[in-house]
């Protein structure tokens, strides 16, 4: 016999508006306000000081013939097309040793996830004397074993490499935690058949675990691509978007316009390009993610 469900009462809906209207006035007053500010401000020339001159479309066409607009584009693109695979290598496999039922793993998991505690300040200054090339301990570990290791930030073949590794150390620590969290909720049932049937690690991992982890890995995807996307305090802490802006990124590029160059109404463009970016790339994703569900 199903028990049955008192009716809301009017005092009840009442409160429920309450509490649901402070979150909602955050959202307005904080993000969708903002938002249509910033771009009502990106069709305009405004420097701050002086009030806004309308220009249409030619802030987003001045994009068009930006030398330095293209270049911060491209090196947005190489580090997510390094940090994301790697990011996700990293997190998963840290989290597949950690998900194993060892004395000291979850010690272990506390010390991977504390660099995420920390603030991007106090990393990048950290990284900034590891990658130092003549006294730096990354270099120093490299020499013994007779290799000279490179110039990190001063080199521009190595600067975004070095910037990707320490943004991956510094937030894989979260993505772990979510891949472990999806690794406890695969069946064991699952493990014992394919056990059954003889599987390797190997098969286990590509044909079991794998395919368990899909909504899990869509969503640490998702969260490293609008995270590499929106890469600014590594580029600005440690190399200021040098040598020979190799590591300047788009959010760098927003931050020198705006408030460098008070060009709000332009660094307002580059930021709903940015924006436009980040939503294709989310889709896609969807996209893939949704193929591979349907398989």
């Amino acid at each position: 016999m199903s028990a049955k469900v008192s009716p809301v009462t009017k005092e009840q809906q009442k409160m429920a508006y309450r509490f649901i209207a402070l979150p909602v006035l955050l959202l307005l007053c904080f993000i969708l306000i903002p938002i249509v500010l910033a771009l009502v401000v990106s069709f305009t020339d405004y420097d701050v000081i002086n009030p806004p001159t309308f220009l249409g479309l030619q802030n987003y066409l001045k994009m068009l013939d930006d030398p330095y607009f293209w270049v911060a584009t491209k090196n947005t693109f190489i580090y997510t097309l390094i940090y994301v695979p790697l990011g996700l290598v990293v997190s998963l496999g840290t989290a597949s040793l950690l998900n194993m039922k060892k004395k000291g793993t979850k010690l272990f998991r506390v010390f991977f996830y504390v660099p995420v505690l920390c603030s991007s300040v106090a990393t990048s200054t950290i990284w900034f004397w590891l990658l130092n090339p003549s006294s730096g301990l990354i270099n120093k570990v490299i020499g013994l074993f007779g290799v000279q290791g490179p110039a990190w930030l001063y080199d521009s073949k190595w600067a975004m490499l070095a910037i990707v590794i320490m943004s991956v150390w510094m937030s894989f620590g979260a993505n772990m935690i979510i891949f472990l969290a999806g690794l406890q909720g695969i069946p064991e049932v699952l493990y014992e058949a394919a056990n059954v049937e003889g599987a390797s690690k190997w098969q286990t991992f590509r044909y079991v675990t794998l395919p368990s982890l899909t909504k899990t890995t869509f969503l640490v995807t998702t969260m490293l691509i609008i995270n590499a996307f929106q890469v600014f305090d590594q580029a600005y802490i440690l190399t200021k978007g040098g040598p020979g802006n190799s590591t300047i990124t788009l959010v760098y590029y927003i931050y020198n316009n705006g408030f460098g160059n008070l060009k709000m109404g332009y660094a307002s463009a580059i930021s709903f390009f940015l924006f436009i970016i980040i939503l294709i790339f989310s889709l896609i994703n969807m996209k893939l993610n949704n193929l591979d569900n349907d398989k």
